[in-house]
């Protein structure tokens, strides 16, 4: 699969995915949308993938924010279709899909980027990362979910304030506020996240597919979170995987999940 706009790379279960437009600070534009919408599809039905990673080129920017150029003659039905179809192309669909996806932060996380990195299912960051949603600076608010996904993650009182006064925060003010799960160099960033994933990799993919199903339906309006989980954790008990892990342990050996 080819792509303009992003590099993806598959190694011995770990897919990267890296945005790489450096002229724009990787700034999201409809075609990079589309393209990380495709490239994260072919990652998750491809079952010897076990975890993605999504980062940005160079060492300034993750996802500078959304390409305004595309956007600024906008009317409000215009407005609304672009923010559906962006929430429903990428950023929900990360959030649901079954395969984990770690956000690699490195440099600027802005905007869109930071809407990006928080529908990841969790986030680490380089000591330079500076994240925050300045939409309103625009006279706009934050159309792919930041609304929505960052009081999930900071609380209300803070989500109110990161965005009401459109300003930055530095990359421990983000671990401080449980934006973030580490804060690393730049050097160590991606060894960080790949070894993160490789512990992730020992466990039974199925497993975790349910898991983020039933995390995931604790922030879904209407729908009962512990209903979910104990659907879940049954369905489990039907698996391949859920006879090997019980087994590996009773034999007091590792266990090789089959996936299944």
């Amino acid at each position: 699969m080819n792509f303009e706009n992003i590099q993806s790379q598959t190694d011995n279960g770990l897919t990267t995915i890296t945005i790489n437009r450096p002229t724009k600070l990787n700034a999201l534009n409809k075609a990079t949308i589309s393209e990380l919408h495709d490239a994260l599809e072919a990652a998750d039905q491809d079952k010897n993938v076990k975890v993605i990673i999504i980062t940005g080129s160079g060492e300034k920017a993750f996802v500078a924010g959304a390409d305004i150029s595309e956007f600024a003659h906008f009317d409000v039905k215009n407005g609304q279709k672009l923010a559906a179809k962006g929430q429903e192309l990428l950023f929900d669909f990360i959030e649901n899909l079954s395969t984990p996806v770690i956000a690699a932060v490195n440099g600027f996380a802005l905007g869109g980027g930071l809407e990006l990195a928080m529908a990841c299912h969790f986030r680490v960051a380089s000591d330079n990362a500076k994240m925050g949603l300045p939409e309103v600076s625009l006279g706009v608010i934050p159309g792919y979910g930041g609304t929505q996904r960052l009081p999930q993650l900071v609380g209300k009182g803070r989500a109110m304030e990161l965005i009401m006064t459109a300003g930055m925060i530095d990359a421990n003010t983000a671990l401080n506020y449980g934006l973030v799960n580490h804060v690393t160099t730049q050097e160590e960033l991606l060894p960080l996240a790949q070894n993160i994933a490789s512990k992730i990799m020992r466990n039974s993919s199925v497993a975790i597919k349910a898991a983020i199903k039933a995390i995931n339906a604790n922030y879904k309006e209407g729908v009962n979170g512990y209903h979910v989980e104990v659907e879940q954790f049954g369905e489990c008990f039907g698996t391949d995987d859920f006879k090997e892990g019980t087994s590996a342990f009773l034999q007091k050996r590792e266990a090789d999940f089959p996936g299944e």
